[in-house]
């Protein structure tokens, strides 16, 4: 009988999340079924809108129960198969959630060659968050050369992959992060200009970066961010909206003066595009061609990406945590067992 250790909510959160909301567990795996396959968690992806999914109000996707296990993208080994689509020894592409075991349906898995790439990467620059940049940048955005781009929370995952897919479309970029050694990682990466959004000069900061105004904003923050940047945008500019971190722990409307007006009236005089998508939109017409194009860049050098690691299931609530206030520094990546395909000491960065 195998067992997995879980990470299962044990309560709703009332603004930001506590340790108390969510519970460590020990339970017992299923029996493989016809057509299953028992996998073993490798790496455990840590994304924001993992905030979402622990509220019971409606959204695009259904919320996790009470007691029920984190969901969260994962790569994994198969130790068991019932079915002829995976043997064991293969490493996958799941969703098996915050455990360390799990028994999940063979049509489900995704197969992740070794060869091609550090596994991890399909957690990231490969991945979901990766595909989500690449998406909302060129069906949504679609830059074009001499344009101006603004990405927010640009060190991370998801706006790194913006600013750098946006160049290799002529596009000038502008990158807003917190903090100097994640500015500095920005220039490092390409970027025209990077901006420190905890700068007391921030407004200023933006407005000197963008004279001739935003052509491109790819939201991932919302709240001050977006407050700095709305009266930047150009006629006709496009606004992507990934993610609105900055709101995601908030219980009441923000505070005044009511500027939806003001939005409204922008989106008709300027003829703003402003479209909110998810990833999973684009999967079924889009995800080959993602997997190929990126590929492409990373064997070529045109684009860069970081991980951040935390080790062991037991920390990956902290982590969390930690992730909604900003403290990773890349794509975070919980090492949740051995990857028998690394040669390498385990590290952060690139």
């Amino acid at each position: 009988m195998t067992h997995t250790t879980a990470v299962v909510l044990a309560s709703r959160p009332s603004g930001a999340p506590v340790p108390g909301n969510l519970r460590l567990e020990v339970r017992k795996v299923p029996a493989v079924q016809e057509g299953q396959a028992l996998l073993r968690t490798i790496y455990l992806s840590l994304d924001p809108y993992m905030r979402g999914r622990m509220n019971a109000g409606r959204s695009y996707a259904k919320p996790v129960g009470i007691g029920e296990v984190m969901e969260g993208g994962t790569v994994c080994e198969v130790l068991e198969s019932a079915s002829p689509l995976v043997t064991p020894g293969d490493i996958v592409l799941a969703h098996c959630g915050w455990q360390t075991h799990a028994v999940e349906d063979a049509r489900l898995l995704r197969r992740i060659d070794p060869g091609k790439a550090p596994i991890s990467t399909a957690l990231g620059v490969l991945g979901m968050p990766a595909f989500a940049a690449y998406v909302g940048l060129t069906e949504i955005g679609r830059p074009r050369p001499g344009e101006t781009l603004v990405v927010a929370a640009a060190a991370g995952p998801v706006g790194s992959m913006v600013g750098q897919i946006a160049r290799l479309h002529g596009a000038r970029t502008v990158g807003i992060a917190g903090g100097p050694r994640k500015v500095t990682w920005l220039k490092e990466l390409g970027f025209d200009v990077a901006i420190d959004h905890r700068s007391p000069g921030f407004a200023d900061d933006l407005s000197a970066a963008v004279p001739h105004g935003i052509d491109i904003y790819f939201e991932n923050v919302g709240g001050a961010v977006w407050d700095a940047v709305f009266d930047h945008l150009n006629d006709f500019a496009r606004v992507p909206v990934c993610g609105l971190i900055s709101q995601y722990n908030q219980t009441n409307p923000p505070a005044g003066p009511d500027r939806l007006p003001l939005l409204m009236n922008a989106i008709n005089t300027k003829r703003l595009l402003v479209r909110g998508f998810t990833q999973r939109d684009f999967v079924a017409t889009h995800y080959e061609r993602f997997q190929s194009d990126v590929s492409g860049w990373l064997a070529g050098g045109s684009l860069k990406y970081r991980e951040d690691f935390v080790d062991g299931i037991e920390n990956a609530a902290e982590a969390f945590f930690g992730l909604l206030q900003g403290k990773n520094f890349g794509k975070l990546i919980v090492r949740v067992s051995d990857d028998p395909t690394s040669t390498a000491p385990a590290s952060h960065g690139e």
